[in-house]
């Protein structure tokens, strides 16, 4: 058995797809802007549909569509006939995906499409098709050929239409202004919502919880704070509970390197007087690149001069930032 050559034909379906993709650039023009305004001026939803493979993409462009600030759900075109429709409403718009433009799952329902004052986008791959010439706007996703060697699985045109899905969910992300709080809101679940959610103030420790000392106080007491509150430093105050410095594990070591007496020292003359600080109000990640680009592993919180709370990196890791 000859051995057959997968990384040559790995590589030559990664060509053809990216000069499917490549060619696309053609076909962002006025009907591309076109259809991107009718969706911003649309009063509901924009509703996908498509068959065979192209349905598959399509419930993948409607998932983007809908986490980015643009509402979308797909609807199967085999069960739109059979009562479906009804969900399809007016002021939403259709956006209907087949690649020869011919399917005729969809062009069944498109006269009572029509017929209901729906606006009507398609993306197909001719442009002469039945679907393209009813639409409102026909966006073309041609391609020279498919990845496939027999010209028959939809490959580099499912590529295609992918990619102009994201083109149109990008162009009206930007087009609307949409934030990464917006973001986040619909993306409350898993690392990626508590990295885009969780703010300093929910991960924080505070009240009892806090390790905080006075300057008057020795090296001894500060490591039994350190040792009762688990955080590995704790913060050094004022009588009015201004922030005046911090004492860490690490400088604890550096200072039985000198033979210093704990039992006698005061805590404020051996502290760290220039502590990295964060407000309540800042997302939980930023914390986590602050440590990383200080190279710590605690952060001190405060509002204006005073401290109201601290956080280490286990903290962040039991959130879930990490």
């Amino acid at each position: 058995m000859t051995e057959f050559d997968f990384c040559q034909a790995g590589i030559q379906t990664l060509k053809i797809e990216c000069d499917a993709i490549s060619q696309l650039e053609q076909y962002i023009d006025h009907h591309f802007t076109k259809a991107c305004q009718l969706i911003m001026k649309a009063q509901g939803k924009v509703v996908i549909m498509g068959i065979g493979k192209s349905g598959h993409i399509g419930k993948k462009m409607a998932a983007t569509f809908a986490s980015t600030g643009t509402p979308s759900f797909f609807v199967h075109p085999g069960e739109a006939s059979h009562g479906d429709l009804g969900m399809i409403e007016k002021g939403d718009v259709l956006l209907a995906i087949s690649n020869s433009g011919e399917a005729s799952e969809i062009l069944t329902l498109l006269p009572v499409v029509k017929r209901r004052g729906i606006h009507l986008i398609t993306m197909t791959g001719n442009p002469s098709s039945t679907m393209s010439r009813l639409a409102h706007v026909n966006l073309c996703i041609q391609v020279q050929k498919e990845a496939c060697p027999i010209g028959l699985a939809p490959t580099a045109s499912t590529t295609a239409t992918l990619v102009m899905g994201d083109a149109l969910a990008i162009a009206l992300m930007q087009a609307r202004g949409f934030t990464a709080d917006d973001f986040a809101l619909s993306h409350p679940g898993g690392a990626l919502g508590k990295r885009l959610l969780l703010r300093i103030s929910d991960v924080m420790h505070t009240g009892t919880s806090l390790p905080f000392v006075s300057p008057e106080c020795t090296i001894r007491d500060a490591l039994f704070e350190i040792s009762s509150k688990g955080l590995g430093m704790t913060a050094i105050t004022d009588n009015n509970h201004h922030l005046v410095g911090i004492f860490t594990d690490g400088d604890l070591r550096r200072l039985l390197d000198q033979r210093i007496d704990i039992h006698s020292t005061l805590i404020g003359d051996v502290m760290g007087t220039s502590p990295t600080t964060i407000s309540p109000n800042v997302l939980a990640a930023e914390a986590l690149h602050l440590m990383e680009q200080k190279k710590i592993n605690a952060l001190l919180v405060t509002e204006g001069p005073c401290l109201i709370g601290a956080l280490n990196m286990h903290d962040l890791l039991k959130a879930g930032v990490i």
